[in-house]
């Protein structure tokens, strides 16, 4: 059932009231692996700069940055993706709760897409849970190492050096050192954990 437009308003005011669309197993999760929704919306406003973009979240967990993103700026497309199929089956269920329509997750590692299709990025430092503690991963479905990590990394750095003049980037809890030197930062914030870059050459 779509939520009515009050209530549909009072869900996107805190990251508390947004999470409590999801079961209690994802909520579980929120702190360590979801975008929070106040993230979510500085870095919509920086990435939805021309209507008709589109934008892509790259390892998009449950949809948390899209399904902002598309609340706030219904003029763009917003694209999940993510390599876990029951983490897009929550997100694909949250978003028909909210009715937003401006939104698409797809089921893929972000290595097989074309990015040819898109406007600009949000990067929420997906690939460092290579790197942790596995109780802290969120699940054992999928391969998790070192190497994956730096093969990640380094895929993802050849993509945006790719990308044409003026592409935009926002980055959340990830390494300068993994953004390509073309790229120059405009928006820094949350103890530099937040980041904005827009290519210039």
């Amino acid at each position: 059932m779509i939520i009515d437009k009050r209530t549909l308003k009072e869900t996107f005011l805190t990251n508390n009231t947004f999470d409590e669309l999801y079961p209690p197993t994802i909520r579980s999760l929120s702190r360590l692996h979801w975008t929070p929704v106040e993230i979510a919306q500085k870095a919509s406003k920086f990435l939805a700069v021309t209507p008709g973009s589109k934008i892509l979240d790259i390892g998009s967990g449950v949809g948390k940055f899209c399904l902002n993103a598309g609340y706030y700026h219904p003029d763009c497309d917003f694209y999940g993706v993510e390599q876990r199929g029951s983490l897009i089956t929550v997100a694909n269920q949250v978003q028909q709760q909210l009715g937003i329509t401006n939104t698409t997750f797809i089921h893929a590692n972000f290595t097989q897409l074309d990015y040819s299709r898109f406007d600009h990025f949000y990067y929420y430092n997906s690939f460092y849970e290579n790197l942790i503690d596995e109780s802290l991963y969120i699940d054992h479905n999928i391969a998790h190492s070192e190497s994956l990590y730096d093969y990640y990394t380094k895929y993802l750095y050849k993509i945006l050096e790719q990308r044409p003049e003026g592409t935009r980037l926002v980055t959340f809890q990830s390494s300068y050192e993994r953004i390509p030197g073309a790229y120059r930062l405009v928006e820094s914030d949350v103890d530099m954990l937040f980041n904005c870059w827009i290519k210039a050459r």
